[in-house]
């Protein structure tokens, strides 16, 4: 532990925890911290928030509380008082496939709010943030931006692979083994000892599945220590990024260096590049305008597509790919694939990072290594576009997004079949009721429509399982896993809940998707449309109390993020500046 006398001097009448610590009408509140047992000098110190979403809910979560103690040290050693919480996740691989999927999204919000809540109610002056699960890293970075307090990010880390008759696996294999069960090409007892395998330790699911793709996010957008989003979850290695984590916090605090003056709009744009260079997954064209949101800047779905569109796909990575965030982490982690973007000239060297460094300083020591091939160079890209691309056109005016890392049809065209919600689809593929050719459409599933804009990773697992993945394409207003593979496309705006285009198909109608163009067209003229318009009646949900109920009421469109307050851009003051 360093010398008083080496740590930085902290003026308390500058920073919100003076409102809980400061001055004698302040009394009653220092008799809680000592009854917690802090002591005087303690209490006197910069308080910071160590947030970490652990719990038993899922493997991504059980090592976090772990990371929060390690990062709960280095805040105390940097002159801090770190004051530890937690929140709550919803994880995606558990509530797939039925009504608990509509909890995910809204999850992002209240572990949003929640921490804002926290921070507000207790006056803390920085904040640490440790998460796992698919929304729980977006809810978090949200909440850093949002609060403007120095803050610094820190991924739980990834499960290792499973092994299965001598190949890697992850839980992506298991949802598609279902399919292929149904289908009569799977034994019961090949299902099972596939199960017991497929997620050998704690850590969240090993592709570049949305947690993995959020956890490169976090390093490309500034807001973690470089290489902390690399090693897997069991690795003790990550109490020392945790650790590291703390001390960092406490330099930013010092030197008043906080999010928004981190994410920046070309921030932003390395985010997008390091999603699309990695095929990651289509979620984060909701993540990376909630958080731009959150810092009063414009970056909706078409500028993510943007980027996507100009960026090669380089990081041969799980579902599309051939490897984990293990591997991608041996060959030297996140700061291997951004020194390729940089020395490429696909992102921007100039963004400032919680290191207090710009990116390019971070990464002028990292060297791209040989004799590897899960990332390559961008003068050979695996693909020459993004991984993920926009769509738009008469069937989606708002907009759309599609994964393509891997994919070699990139043109599809056929009749649809229409269903209004995924258990109806999920059922018609498990009983084979559809045919080859068909677009399938699963609608009334957006952020309003749902409530809550479930995921269809079940659906579209079957349907790969079953021989069929690249025979038919799915078109929702819903989401995807981050582990969906095949010509599936994800977030159609404006969503069938209030009357967009997609509500308006009926069975047979000809779609066209073409991810080259970036077109999504249905072969009916503006008058067709119109007239079905006319006709078409908003639907009820059966969601018509509690939290999904209070959520359709206020989320937006999918194009913008699904964000559920009015952001930066109406703030009239910052949290951290009262």
């Amino acid at each position: 532990m360093p010398d008083e006398a080496e740590r930085p001097p902290f003026d308390k009448s500058r920073l919100p925890s003076r409102h809980v610590t400061v001055g004698a009408e302040r009394a009653p509140h220092r008799s809680f911290y000592y009854a917690m047992g802090l002591t005087e000098s303690q209490i006197a110190q910069p308080f910071v928030g160590v947030v970490s979403t652990w719990n038993e809910a899922a493997p991504c979560n059980m090592t976090l509380g772990r990371q929060a103690q390690a990062a709960k040290q280095g805040v105390a050693a940097a002159g801090g008082t770190p004051r530890e919480f937690t929140t709550i996740t919803v994880t995606d691989g558990i509530a797939m496939g039925h009504q608990g999927m509509k909890s995910s999204l809204v999850s992002r919000e209240v572990i949003a709010d929640s921490v804002e809540l926290t921070m507000r109610g207790h006056c803390y002056d920085a904040m640490v943030g440790v998460a796992g699960c698919d929304k729980s890293l977006p809810g978090l970075m949200m909440a850093m931006v949002r609060l403007n307090v120095p803050a610094v990010f820190l991924y739980g880390g990834s499960i290792l692979p499973g092994r299965f008759k001598g190949r890697d696996v992850t839980v992506q294999d298991v949802f598609e083994a279902v399919g292929a069960h149904s289908a009569g090409n799977c034994s019961d007892e090949e299902l099972h000892e596939l199960e017991c395998v497929a997620c050998p330790s704690a850590g969240s699911c090993g592709g570049q599945f949305t947690a993995n793709t959020m956890a490169c996010v976090s390093e490309a957008i500034g807001l973690a220590l470089p290489g902390s989003a690399g090693a897997p979850a069991p690795y003790e290695t990550r109490d020392a990024y945790a650790e590291a984590s703390g001390r960092a916090v406490m330099a930013l605090l010092a030197r008043q260096i906080r999010p928004r003056d981190i994410v920046t709009l070309a921030a932003l744009e390395n985010a997008a590049t390091v999603v699309a260079a990695s095929g990651g997954s289509t979620n984060a064209a909701l993540h990376l305008p909630a958080i731009a949101h959150e810092a009063g800047i414009k970056f909706d779905l078409h500028d993510v597509a943007r980027i996507f569109r100009r960026t090669p796909y380089i990081a041969d990575l799980k579902p599309a790919g051939r490897y984990v965030m293990k591997d991608l982490f041996e060959a030297g982690g996140v700061p291997v694939l951004l020194k390729a973007l940089l020395d490429g000239g696909f992102i921007h060297g100039d963004c400032l990072t919680v290191t207090g460094r710009t990116m390019a300083e971070n990464l002028a020591d990292t060297i791209f290594p040989i004799g590897q091939d899960v990332i390559v160079p961008t003068s050979r890209p695996l693909s020459p576009t993004g991984g993920v691309v926009g769509l738009r056109g008469n069937l989606a005016p708002q907009g759309a997004i599609v994964k393509v890392a891997g994919m070699e049809q990139r043109r599809f065209s056929g009749p649809a079949r229409c269903f209004d919600c995924e258990e109806e689809a999920f059922a018609a593929v498990a009983e084979r009721r559809y045919r080859e050719g068909e677009v399938l459409v699963i609608r009334y599933e957006g952020p309003r429509g749902g409530p809550g804009m479930r995921e269809m990773l079940a659906t579209t697992a079957a349907l790969y399982g079953q021989g069929m993945g690249d025979k038919v394409a799915l078109i929702t207003d819903g989401r995807f896993s981050g582990a969906t593979r095949g010509f599936c496309v994800g977030h159609v705006g404006p969503e069938a809940a209030v009357g967009g285009p997609i509500g308006l198909l009926q069975d047979g109608d000809v779609v066209t998707l073409d991810a080259d163009a970036g077109t999504m067209e249905v072969a009916l003229d503006a008058a067709t449309l119109a007239d079905r318009r006319r006709h078409w009646r908003p639907r009820r949900t059966d969601y018509q109390s509690g939290a999904l109920w209070k959520y359709a009421q206020t989320v937006g469109d999918a194009e913008a993020g699904a964000v559920t307050h009015p952001g930066a851009g109406e703030e009239t003051h910052i949290y951290a500046d009262i």
